[in-house]
């Protein structure tokens, strides 16, 4: 960040956790394997030494572990997309408060995208972030924007499909399709970061 050869500005798009573990649920098998390597890389950060308080893992369905055993074959995606989803909510919490302590040499090349005010104002947040990295907005970048956010369909079964569509309705599913509990679960694992985002 400090090199001024590369005059580096950093783009952290974040989106409100209760969608992407709605996704991130319908994509389950798909993820399954990159589940396991974020788990993963929580355990390689940890200090080594003497055993510690395990942190519970809030984004798992009741009974799913009982009294310590490995999770059943049928619930064992549901625990690594709910151990990994933690994960990221304690990831961007740091990188969050980082970026809210950083000095202003930090703060004037980095800056923050909810992808809810992409797809709600898709041109304003286009231009935002052009301007930010001192980029003009070529017109047939607009019109792709709007092409991609305000297509004709939404289709909620293939979440990570890139394709023209309704984006707006994807902002809120999440709300038709997690239970209750499901949904205080993820604002129980990922409160702070949420606060902090407006979500």
């Amino acid at each position: 960040l400090r090199e001024p050869g590369l005059n580096l500005r950093v783009v952290q798009l974040f989106r409100d956790p209760r969608a992407v573990h709605n996704s991130r649920l319908k994509a389950r098998q798909a993820l399954l394997r990159e589940s396991v390597q974020v788990l993963r890389s929580r355990h390689r950060a940890e200090p080594r030494g003497p055993a510690r308080h395990q942190q519970q893992h809030l984004l798992l369905p009741p009974g799913l572990l009982g009294g310590g055993r490995a999770p059943q074959p049928q619930h064992r995606a549901e625990f690594f997309l709910g151990g990994a989803l933690e994960v990221i909510c304690q990831a961007w919490l740091r990188d969050l408060l980082l970026a809210r302590r950083a000095p202003g040499w930090l703060r004037r090349r980095y800056t923050q995208l909810r992808y809810e005010d992409l797809v709600r104002e898709p041109r304003a947040e286009l231009r935002r972030l052009l301007r930010f990295a001192g980029l003009t907005v070529p017109p047939a970048l607009e019109g792709f924007v709007l092409n991609m956010t305000r297509g004709a369909a939404y289709s909620s079964d293939r979440p990570f499909l890139i394709s023209a569509r309704d984006a707006r309705e994807a902002v809120h599913a999440w709300r038709e399709r997690l239970s209750r509990q499901q949904v205080r679960q993820v604002e129980a694992a990922c409160g702070e970061a949420m606060s902090i985002l407006s979500y």
